[in-house]
């Protein structure tokens, strides 16, 4: 209470509005997995949850996408071929790229270590570590854990839930590993702990990104991307023509008693004056200083001389065991007709990641637009070309409902005219009724956190009605708001929620002297309508 001891006019502020709950934020995922680098304002922040809202500044803390090798066959008619991918064996840059895409926001990244770093348990189970110290993130992804062994993954994914379960504000989405395609592994190794506090999806996706790649590890091969290769004189160099066969290339040797090697390039023959018994690497070093090499190149194999032959000029042909390839770097002045077909090939190339990325990105999207009580399912995806195995309605049974341990796994499925779509919306509880569905698990993750947080004066304040009123008018408040904006069932407020507080309601005398205040709030959660049942009967006539 005010003292007034000076006579004067004193001004009083009277609060009369109650305390309010803020929303937390529902969809800020974390990703956990190997970066090319994890360094930001020159400080280390490997095994650190670093927040960033853009792939701009994933790109500047993290670095870029690890590269892919290629090797590209070459037809006869210098058309593309075959072509191989190496797939990079770290991928959580371009998940997170796909989460961005599908419209998702803020999200943390944990580097748990570099491209160099081969996938251990270990480091997935530290990382898991370093989130459970966080507040802020409400979704773990674990997407790059997938290429663990079978046994190593799950206990990853077991790790998350336990976490959920401890804290309470977090949900696991979880990939179904792709050679496991009726989820029968993940349902026998996840366990039966804490499945409501996560999803699982399936198949894997067809992305519309590209690969990052060095022109250096684009192999090219085929009797149209380079000549055949001539072995000359006792093996001691090879020469190579990387212009079209179709050239006819030739390599002329004029032998005399000259010391100092010289070449000659007309057309597609090159010739080589040099001396008998001159040492290869001679040969060598002269040709790295010739300037107009045109389409030929010269190695050294070994350090063998050049030994007394007839003079004479040779068409080059194919003296190695395996055909010869050259790189797409080495192309690129010589042969620039190829270079950009292949470049426009190598483009063509698509990525193929696990679906939690792009789900991931869904919840975000929904929860946005429409609420977290909305169930993200029946989404289109961005940036997906399509699933890389057709899941049928048939196929989705086995999925959806699981009779034996009812372990629900989600399906991502095309659907002509409407793209690429979430087409499941059950956590692993998925013969829970209480807990079959994400978004009654979610949304009551966001009340209770919201409802926590906001419950925070109240601590040591004087436990009597005047602090129950409070606490019971700032909680009716929210649940009144989210039930106006849908997210709750019923016709009148009454039907949709209640708060209970107060001596001989919630608590006991023995509670108060204990210094507890007890409050209970009741929720009737929307639920998704997953089944749409359409009963048609004939009418009979009556006219």
């Amino acid at each position: 209470m005010s003292r007034f001891l000076t006579p004067d006019v004193y001004t009083e502020e009277v609060p009369l509005l109650p305390q309010s709950v803020a929303e937390v934020s529902t969809a800020i995922p974390a990703f956990i997995g190997y970066t090319e680098k994890a360094v930001k304002n020159g400080k280390d922040i490997g095994n650190m949850a670093i927040r960033v809202s853009t792939l701009l500044e994933f790109k500047e803390a993290f670095g870029g996408a690890q590269t892919a090798s290629f090797n590209v066959k070459v037809n006869d008619d210098n058309t593309i071929g075959n072509i191989e991918v190496t797939a990079p064996q770290h991928t959580l840059y371009h998940a997170v790229d796909l989460y961005f895409k599908n419209g998702g926001g803020d999200c943390y990244i944990i580097s748990i270590g570099s491209y160099q770093n081969d996938y251990n348990k270990a480091s997935f189970l530290k990382g898991l570590e370093v989130l459970s110290k966080e507040d802020e993130p409400t979704l773990i992804m674990l997407s790059e854990a997938v290429r663990l062994d079978t046994v190593d993954y799950h206990e990853v994914c077991q790790s998350a839930l336990a976490q959920c379960q401890e804290l309470k504000d977090r949900f696991c989405i979880f990939d179904i590993q792709k050679d496991d395609e009726d989820a029968t592994s993940f349902r026998n190794g996840i366990g039966t702990n804490n499945l409501k506090y996560g999803a699982a999806y399936t198949p894997y996706l067809q992305t519309s990104l590209t690969y990052r790649y060095n022109e250096d590890n684009v192999l090219i091969s085929g009797s149209s991307a380079n000549a055949a290769v001539q072995l000359e004189i006792a093996g001691a160099i090879r020469v190579v023509y990387n212009g079209s066969v179709q050239d006819a290339p030739k390599v002329k040797i004029n032998k005399g008693s000259g010391s100092i090697p010289s070449f000659s390039i007309s057309e597609a023959t090159l010739t080589i004056n040099v001396g008998v018994g001159t040492p290869a690497s001679e040969i060598i070093d002269t040709w790295n200083s010739f300037s107009d090499k045109g389409d030929f190149d010269i190695t050294l194999l070994n350090g063998a001389t050049i030994v007394e032959s007839s003079t004479g000029t040779s068409d080059l042909i194919n003296t190695a065991d395996d055909e010869v390839s050259v790189s797409l770097s080495s192309i690129k002045e010589s042969r620039s007709e190829l270079y950009s077909r292949v470049v426009s090939e190598v483009s063509k190339q698509r990525i193929v990641l696990p679906p939690s990325a792009a789900v991931a990105g869904a919840y975000a999207t929904t929860d946005r637009e429409r609420g977290v009580w909305k169930a993200p399912a029946n989404v289109s995806l961005n940036a997906i070309i399509g699933p890389v195995r057709k899941i049928t309605s048939k196929d989705q049974e086995k999925l959806n409902v699981d009779a034996t341990s009812g372990k629900s796994i989600n399906a991502i499925r095309s659907f002509v005219g409407k793209g690429t779509m979430v087409w499941g919306a059950r956590t692993l509880a998925g013969n829970d009724n209480e807990w079959r569905y994400v978004s009654v698990r979610r949304l009551f993750n966001m009340i209770e956190e919201s409802t926590k947080k906001a419950s925070q004066f109240a601590v040591f304040e004087s436990n009597d009605a005047v602090t129950w009123l409070k606490m019971k008018a700032m909680i009716e408040s929210f649940l009144y708001g989210i039930w106006q904006q849908g997210g709750l069932a019923g016709a009148t407020e009454e039907q949709a929620y209640f708060v209970n507080i107060g001596l001989g309601k919630t608590m006991t005398q023995q509670d108060i002297l204990e210094g507890k205040m007890i409050v209970e709030i009741g929720l009737a959660a929307v639920r998704p309508a997953e089944f749409i049942i359409l009963k048609f009967s004939h009418k009979l006539q009556e006219a």
